[in-house]
């Protein structure tokens, strides 16, 4: 794998350390602040809204630019978001700093993972997109609990400043490792948003709707989970999390090579495989051990699933790779925000948390459909000149 691989893991090791990270902080961000839990809360939807509005309009704004040119620029868009946050004095500053800070995040991983593609032969694209996508893997397994700690020792704006100077690096990174190349022809943005209404190319979209609602219905509630349910302490919700980012990493690594072998028959048997742990996860989430080991085979054919996700969009829709591919990330964020809905909604309405892997399982199943509808299809048929 080329050296380059490993800056665009780097970077995107920042980006998801300071998306996830705020979760960790947010009791110290509202003491700072003076405003509630809640109202801190909405710096992650703040965030959140940014990447799934912003992704778009960035792929269009860089279009015209060379791919390293773009990475490099987004990346700077990175490191003066997290200087802005940890220099923020009030809360709407704050909001404001995490909203540009997320606008580079969908744009670098749809544009990243396009050129991740381009630098390995065709049969291991899969599996170059996965290792990007190991960044944001360990973000959840190291960065964010190190945020964290680090955040509780020396207060909330040193986690920024340090997310600021992984910026600095994973910016020298990309200019000393990215091949100088000048994209093969200046995009028609015509043709991009052309690309849209190929069929194929929205139900996979749909499908990444699918996936981030299944996965973040039970991601979001997975600590009261573990509390109340399977009845652990807080050092073993630690763990657990600690664990599940370990299952993150390896599925990814996994479904990278699935992907390679066969995407159709990959995102069949991930989507397959959510909803059975999810589902499983229902009644073993009662005892400690059987929870564990349920939670690990969920994580790993959650994040198995990524890989595949990403490059199904950009296979259909290879007229406009940079657009489709950071219009996936907004589809993810959109699923983001609709699976914590679902979770909450379970739990409103008086079923209990035990019926949130439930939900899980039966949006992993809308997935799955999308899935078969999706490959039986007929090809698409090339234009008439």
């Amino acid at each position: 794998m080329p050296i380059a691989l490993l800056a665009l893991a780097l970077s995107a090791f920042a980006i998801g350390t300071t998306e996830f990270v705020i979760m960790g902080l947010l009791p110290q961000v509202a003491a700072d602040l003076k405003v509630s839990l809640p109202d801190a809360g909405w710096l992650i939807s703040g965030y959140a809204l940014g990447v799934a509005v912003g992704a778009p309009i960035m792929a269009v704004l860089t279009a015209r630019l060379p791919r390293k040119s773009c990475l490099a620029l987004l990346m700077v868009i990175f490191v003066v978001g997290n200087a802005l946050c940890a220099w923020a004095y009030g809360y709407g500053l704050l909001m404001v700093a995490r909203v540009v800070t997320a606008l580079c995040h969908g744009a670098f991983f749809g544009i990243g993972s396009v050129v991740a593609a381009g630098l390995v032969a065709p049969n291991r694209r899969a599996s170059a997109v996965a290792l990007m996508f190991t960044g944001l893997t360990l973000a959840n397994v190291l960065g964010v609990p190190i945020g964290t700690w680090l955040g509780q020792l020396y207060g909330w704006r040193a986690t920024f400043w340090c997310v600021s100077a992984l910026g600095v690096a994973a910016f020298i990174a990309l200019l000393a490792s990215l091949p100088s190349q000048r994209n093969a022809e200046s995009p028609d943005l015509a043709r991009e948003f052309a690309a849209l209404r190929n069929g194929s190319l929205l139900l996979s979209l749909l499908m990444t709707v699918c996936f981030a609602a299944a996965m973040f219905t039970l991601f979001s509630y997975i600590a009261p989970l573990l509390l109340q349910v399977t009845g652990v302490g807080n050092r073993g919700v630690s763990w657990t999390l600690f664990l599940i980012g370990a299952g993150l990493t390896l599925g990814n690594f996994i479904g990278g090579r699935l992907a390679d072998w066969r995407l159709s028959a990959s995102l069949l048997l991930s989507f397959s495989f959510i909803a059975v742990f999810s589902l499983l996860f229902s009644w073993t989430s009662h005892q400690l051990l059987p929870a564990e080991i349920t939670l690990f085979l969920w994580a790993l054919a959650t994040f198995s699933t990524v890989p595949a996700l990403q490059i199904n969009v950009v296979t259909h829709g290879d007229d406009a790779p940079n657009l489709v591919s950071t219009l996936n990330i907004s589809a993810f964020n959109i699923g983001n925000a609709l699976g914590a809905w679902a979770g909450g909604k379970v739990i409103a309405i008086g079923f209990g948390l035990t019926r949130v892997p439930m939900a899980a399982c039966a949006l992993a199943l809308i997935g799955l459909a999308v899935c078969l509808v999706t490959f039986r299809r007929p090809p698409r048929r090339p234009a008439v000149a």
